[in-house]
């Protein structure tokens, strides 16, 4: 069952979710996320720590996550004009984990992404 945001949600997080799950033969080089981030990505997260212009790099993380993540299940999502904020809990290998997410939006592109998750529990948990 494809993850399901709130009708609230913009289009651009709805694509987010829907390319995660999507699976690694799909994702090949991040090519159908690059469009979604801004060209200079603010990322936090507790693998990765802070990296500002991160979106290259981001896109080469994220791979291994989809490579993983068996389904997604939105828990709770809030958005604003410039932002929101996504619960949700990932099936894993290992089974599963909760993440939340906290996105800053220009227009329809992610320019920053504030990422909560166990680091040692989604390691345990084959995440890669």
């Amino acid at each position: 069952m494809p993850a399901t945001l709130s009708s609230t949600a913009p289009q651009v997080l709805k694509d987010y979710y829907r390319i995660l799950e999507s699976g690694s033969d799909k994702y090949e080089d991040g090519a159908a996320l690059r469009p979604l981030l801004g060209d200079h990505l603010d990322f936090t997260g507790p693998l990765a720590g802070y990296r500002p212009d991160a979106t290259e790099g981001f896109l080469r993380g994220v791979s291994g996550f989809i490579a993983t993540v068996k389904q997604i299940e939105i828990i709770h999502d809030m958005h604003g004009a410039t932002g929101s904020a996504v619960l949700y809990t990932a099936t894993m290998p290992g089974g599963p984990m909760t993440f939340a997410e906290f996105f800053t939006l220009d227009g329809n592109l992610i320019t920053s992404l504030n990422l909560h998750y166990n680091g040692p529990e989604y390691i345990e948990k084959g995440g890669r």
